[in-house]
């Protein structure tokens, strides 16, 4: 197998989890053609944002952490930063997780979601101790994942193909036309597996360039589809979490999905915190696990919890940051870079500045959209 092939795998198993499920949702809050322009359109970003990161890895002799490319580039604070950036998406989508799955679990069993808060609490519990415990068929599920995923869209585009109306996919909403923002930008995060995938290369790192653009490519063209099978055939029925109203079937694989998620993102942060910050084990597990079971106790019984909105919040905010972290950091490695990179792409100042402005804006509009 080659390493082309295992990078591209590692890489569509990371960025590709349980965001796609909330992406039909808001595409039809806009309608297609404008979820398209946004799905595009973040794609594009990520792309260019992720080659960059690339090239710094390419630049640095020694391996690190995303915080650890951070401090070596921008400093202390940017090393602040970049943990401030992974401590809110992390949160983020693992609150997301407890409402998916309590949503799930509560429509599985008794067909509506009045019960999200007492299945949520029982799934965190579960998972708290698997993360303790650290099983490790449980925490590398990512090959898991992405297969679950690609038979999702097998299944869904079997069952569901014949029953697409175009109706459903032709009317627009501009003023909705950046409510997709948010999840799409959460769906298409991976940025914390491009030093893994420095590491996969070995000596020969001439494939790295190649295997960044192909998985984001397959990454889009599975958005794309799910979004218009799901849409297509749903049209205004389309729920916050997609797997809902296409049967039990549907509804487990994306608990499966969701439950592989939520436990890749908390051991990762457990391990961050014991290796990069010198925290203890058990301090480790509680600051990962504590807080995102105190915010979806009080959303949900507050009667505020949206998986959507919290995974778009999520998205903006850190991948934002972590993406403008990144363009900074390129700008100082091309600089200071101890390595000659196997691939190196041109730096404009015009080109950052609209990067930084889309994460910007784009932040700024899910946070006002979220709060209405």
């Amino acid at each position: 197998m080659s390493k082309t092939f295992i990078a591209i795998s590692t890489l569509i198993g990371t960025i590709i989890g349980a965001g796609i499920l909330g992406i039909p949702y808001v595409v039809m809050k806009s309608g297609f053609f404008l979820g398209l322009i946004n799905i595009l359109l973040i794609a594009v970003v990520m792309i260019i944002t992720m080659l960059y990161l690339g090239e710094v890895t390419l630049r640095t002799n020694s391996n690190h952490h995303l915080a650890g490319y951070a401090e070596k580039y921008l400093g202390k604070k940017g090393k602040l930063l970049m943990f401030i950036s992974l401590i809110v998406g992390v949160y983020g989508a693992i609150l997301a997780y407890l409402i998916g799955e309590g949503e799930s679990l509560s429509y599985l069993f008794f067909e509506n979601i009045n019960h999200t808060l007492y299945f949520g609490l029982g799934f965190w519990v579960l998972m708290s101790i698997i993360c303790y415990f650290g099983l490790k068929a449980l925490e590398e599920g990512e090959e898991l994942g992405v297969i679950l995923i690609a038979v999702l869209i097998v299944l869904i585009s079997v069952i569901f193909w014949n029953k697409i109306e175009v109706n459903n996919l032709n009317y627009v909403n501009w003023k909705n036309m950046f409510v997709p923002f948010g999840v799409v930008l959460f769906a298409f995060l991976g940025f914390n597996v491009i030093p893994e995938v420095k590491r996969i290369f070995g000596d020969d790192k001439r494939g790295m360039k190649r295997a960044i653009i192909i998985a984001n490519l397959i990454v889009l063209v599975v958005y794309i589809l799910f979004a218009y099978i799901v849409l297509g055939s749903q049209g205004e029925n389309t729920p916050e979490l997609a797997t809902l109203v296409l049967g039990k079937i549907f509804i487990i694989l994306g608990m499966i999905t969701m439950l592989t998620s939520y436990l890749g993102l908390s051991i990762s942060l457990i391990d961050t915190l014991k290796f990069d910050f010198g925290i203890s084990k058990v301090r480790s597990w509680i600051y990962t696990i504590i807080p995102p079971i105190f915010l979806f106790t009080f959303l949900e019984i507050f009667n505020l919890t949206s998986f959507t909105k919290v995974i778009g919040v999520g998205g903006v905010m850190s991948g934002g940051l972590t993406g403008i972290l990144i363009l900074f950091m390129i700008k100082e490695a091309k600089k200071k870079g101890d390595r000659v990179p196997e691939y190196s792409i041109p730096y404009s100042s015009i080109l950052a500045g609209i990067i930084i402005a889309i994460f910007v804006i784009g932040a700024l509009l899910e946070i006002l959209n979220t709060l209405k």
